[in-house]
């Protein structure tokens, strides 16, 4: 595990400003928000800090302003979303930096919560320019970074902060880390992976490091075709990235030598429209017509699939197995989900899932909040399935 200070090394923050990064990007429909999962995620960051009496001044992005004042990008909104959840003041400064941020920040009392406007206003943040970066130190004494989604990035509130003050984990970023290294890092074997999606173009990297870290990596979704069509097999109209067959046959080399099996569907569920109810069959992956795709594995496959997740003590999940959003093109998911989380219930596995269409799949199978962690970094989450080093969470190791 990575050597990082966290909360329980922060003893004294009583009249101390202390700047949280936190990460408050969230969907919004009509002016409100609507899913509150990662404001819901800091509140313990938050609460903790205010409850010891520490000035707990909050910085976040939104959206992509590119340096740009852009009024519907601003935080207010979401300050207000904040205090509802916290069920705790929280006064907004609309701006990060400066006399407006360092004006709201002189009249805070201990305990006082303050949500600064979107860091990314200024082209200083994603540049991470020393400018910026002291502008936002001055203001603070100690720094928190909890938001983990954001630590890939080496901005000015993700990373520059952490080379002008104490820096410390915060509850969530803490509690990834020590999910993830349960995960990859340090991990009880047998480790299977599950990997789907629709591409292996956008998984490459990803891939490449797993099959050296793993015992089994069972390949799903719209990829399991270009592995499938790389073998030879015809897979009809189905959705099939044909031009990286190299790329397949190479990853299926890498997890020969490294000792790690490659688990493909061994059947399908076929049909020939994209949309629920379509008239559907499950045939050999061998017998796929030509005029038909695949959008699911078949029951052979599942049974396969949870076969594997019985053998395993570790799974690290990314990626549905079939076109989930839409029946009955989603019982490969469910099952393999459902299994899994049964496991990890019963104490037999540690089950470690991220990225957004693994959330939303997990949420839609009922057992999102079953699994040992469910991470909702997206690309942070999928760097650290790569094997790179995360900017925002490196800087916490060394410290200054």
């Amino acid at each position: 595990m990575p050597d990082f200070k966290t909360l329980d090394d922060l003893t004294d923050v009583a009249g101390k400003r202390v700047l949280v990064r936190v990460d408050l990007n969230v969907p919004m429909a009509d002016g409100k928000v609507s899913d509150a999962t990662r404001i819901e995620r800091v509140v313990p960051t938050i609460r903790e800090l205010s409850e010891k009496g520490a000035k707990v001044i909050l910085l976040a992005h939104f959206g992509r302003p590119k340096g740009e004042v852009v009024a519907d990008m601003s935080l207010e909104p979401i300050a207000h979303a904040v205090s509802e959840i916290l069920d705790q003041a929280v006064a907004f400064a609309s701006d990060c930096i400066g006399p407006v941020a360092t004006d709201a920040i002189a009249k805070m009392q201990n305990g006082d919560i303050l949500l600064l406007e979107n860091t990314r206003f200024h082209k200083g943040e994603e540049k991470n320019t020393p400018e910026f970066t002291e502008a936002l130190a001055a203001d603070g004494d100690i720094f928190v970074n909890d938001a983990f989604s954001a630590a890939h990035r080496a901005h000015a509130s993700t990373e520059g902060l952490a080379h002008h003050m104490p820096s410390y984990a915060g509850r969530t970023m803490q509690a990834e880390l020590e999910a993830l290294e349960k995960g990859l890092g340090k991990p009880t074997r047998p480790v299977v992976a599950i990997v789907g999606g629709a591409k292996v173009s956008t998984k490459i990297d990803l891939l490449m490091n797993l099959v050296k870290r793993v015992d089994a990596l069972v390949i799903g979704g719209g990829m399991a075709n270009t592995f499938i069509a790389a073998r030879g097999t015809d897979v009809g109209k189905s959705l099939c990235e044909h031009d990286l067959a190299d790329t397949a046959k190479q990853i299926m080399i890498e997890a020969a030598t490294a000792g790690c099996a490659i688990v493909l569907p061994e059947d399908g569920v076929i049909a020939r429209e994209f949309k629920a109810g379509a008239a559907n069959e499950i045939v050999s992956i061998n017998a796929i017509p030509a005029d038909a795709m695949v959008l699911d594995v078949g029951p052979k496959s599942i049974e396969a699939i949870n076969g594997w997740i019985s053998k395993a003590a570790t799974l690290v999940w990314n990626g549905p197995l079939g076109a989930f959003e839409i029946e009955p093109f989603d019982k490969a998911t469910v099952s393999a989900a459902r299994h899994a989380a049964e496991r990890t219930k019963a104490g037999k596995l540690v089950s470690v899932a991220g990225g957004g269409d693994t959330v939303s799949a997990l949420n839609h199978a009922g057992v999102a909040d079953d699994f040992t962690y469910v991470s909702t970094a997206g690309g942070a989450f999928l760097e650290w399935m790569e094997g790179k080093e995360l900017p925002g969470v490196a800087v916490l190791t060394k410290g200054i």
